[in-house]
């Protein structure tokens, strides 16, 4: 599989695993401390051939991620389920196989403008998607099918209303969640 746009990982660990499964331009972070020289790659690849951010599933993870598309929007975004990222203690990108990866960064998706009022925690309940029992596994699975990840209640919220998930998609990823 051949990758058009340039993946921005948080390490040398996560170059190699993304190396082994596709062919692709990847930079690392080296973690959060960053510098503007590479926010400048950034947003140069974002006008030339596109950006996928691609971190791992964590906290840290999450806030690089944060923080690359506070800076530079127009990013794409790809998330790694967490249990495909596992290895012992250890959680992140160079731990997935390679079926993971390609099933990921083939689900990124670019932030959109937020569609109307966006979603609220109420409308995740009333979806069985927060606030019940089975609602963690419900959101795990269609957040996967979505390519949004694994989240908690609010940070799928935040995820559906960034992501520009219209009630269609979001409708259409609970069905196929439940027939798996």
């Amino acid at each position: 599989m051949r990758v058009c746009e340039l993946i921005v990982v948080e390490g040398k660990d996560d170059v190699a695993a993304i190396k082994r499964s596709l062919e692709a331009e990847v930079i690392a972070t080296g973690g959060y401390g960053f510098n503007q020289q590479l926010i400048g790659v950034i947003r140069s690849a974002v006008k030339r051939t596109g950006v996928i951010i691609f971190t791992d599933p964590d906290s840290a993870g999450n806030q690089i991620r944060r923080r690359i598309n506070g800076l530079v929007p127009g990013c794409k975004n790809a998330y790694l389920a967490q249990a495909d990222g596992i290895k012992g203690r250890n959680i992140g990108v160079e731990n997935a196989s390679p079926e993971a990866i390609r099933q990921a960064i083939g689900l990124a998706c670019s932030l959109k403008p937020q569609i109307g009022k966006g979603y609220t925690l109420q409308d995740l309940v009333s979806l069985g998607l927060g606030g019940s029992p089975g609602s963690s596994e419900m959101r795990r699975k269609v957040g996967l099918v979505l390519g949004l990840g694994e989240t908690n209640t609010k940070q799928f919220r935040k995820r559906l209303n960034h992501q520009g998930i219209t009630p269609t998609e979001l409708s259409e990823a609970i069905a196929k969640a439940v027939e798996e």
